[in-house]
């Protein structure tokens, strides 16, 4: 409940500034990291197809050999509501304060929803490596050890963790190229950007931007510049709280995903028995991944 004590000096005469509220976010910082879908239900489910393996040779005269396949794990998406609300007195309504204050005031508030929003992105990969948030196929999202149908195994790890460096990105790289499906056939799927802390940005742009290859004296071409290994760059998300952290987001289908069950909204109303006027704004949404495929991750030195 936002009272005239509360607002003091803007009641008194001389005041020059009032300053906070003016500060550029970084907003929005979850797009690169997801790809965006609709939903219109509680919750939303994928659920992993496998389909064969390699064809086996029909000898002469036998049979052929049928294969067995079906539905696997599950991802499920649970969709959570983030809301925020504040009143302004009807005393202060009176006192001149009301057109002021509610244009301030719901500024802040959509300040604070967006940055909720971002951290909900955001920890989907401080998560990456913490077992108490599986996925569909039972391990955290960046694991050694993903296990296929066919009984194996894939890692979209970096073993061991390394920070971002010519070395380690290039294993990443070299790594996502011998990706397999789940019954081992390998799949063609790229690489499309670089994720990373702030305190990585200087290395992420001498790596991906240097003709010439970095900390060396050897006279060779960068490998990734030249063959535009990170075609999409490299991007620093403000939220990651590990700083050697980093990650590449590829071009898997149904690998990353953000749902939106309901954009943000705002609403105003005023209260009959008190004279406040009341605003709350709400969103509802889940993020999280289907195929782990969608990144590939260090955890860092």
């Amino acid at each position: 409940m936002v009272t005239r004590a509360q607002l003091l000096k803007e009641l008194e005469p001389g005041l020059n500034a009032i300053f906070g509220e003016e500060y550029n976010g970084y907003e929005n910082e979850h797009l690169p990291l997801f790809d965006v879908e609709s939903s219109n239900r509680a919750f939303e489910e994928e659920v992993l197809f496998p389909g064969f393996g390699a064809a086996a040779e029909k000898a002469e005269g036998q049979g052929v050999t049928y294969a067995d396949t079906g539905e696997s794990w599950i991802a499920r998406y649970s969709h959570k509501t983030i809301a925020l609300a504040f009143a302004i007195t009807e005393e202060a309504i009176e006192d001149n304060l009301y057109d002021s204050l509610s244009k301030r005031l719901t500024k802040f508030l959509a300040r604070s929803m967006a940055h909720t929003k971002q951290v909900d992105a955001a920890n989907i990969y401080n998560r990456a490596f913490n077992s108490s948030y599986a996925g569909g196929d039972g391990v955290e999202l960046c694991d050694t050890g993903h296990p296929l149908v066919n009984g194996g195994t894939l890692s979209n790890r970096l073993n061991p963790d390394a920070d971002l460096s010519e070395t380690s990105l290039e294993s990443a790289i070299i790594a996502i190229s011998k990706w397999t499906d789940d019954k081992g056939i390998p799949q063609s799927i790229g690489v499309k950007s670089l994720h990373i802390p702030t305190d990585s940005s200087f290395v992420a742009e001498r790596i991906l931007k240097s003709p010439l290859r970095v900390e060396t004296a050897d006279n060779d071409i960068n490998a990734m510049y030249s063959m535009s290994s990170v075609p999409g760059g490299w991007m620093v998300n403000h939220r990651f709280t590990d700083t050697d952290a980093w990650f590449l987001r590829t071009d898997c289908p149904n690998g990353m995903k953000h749902f939106e069950r309901k954009s943000v909204s705002s609403k105003m109303e005023g209260d009959f028995e008190t004279g406040n006027v009341r605003y709350k704004s709400r969103e509802r949404y889940s993020f999280g991944w289907s195929d782990w495929r969608g990144v590939y991750g260090s955890q860092g030195a």
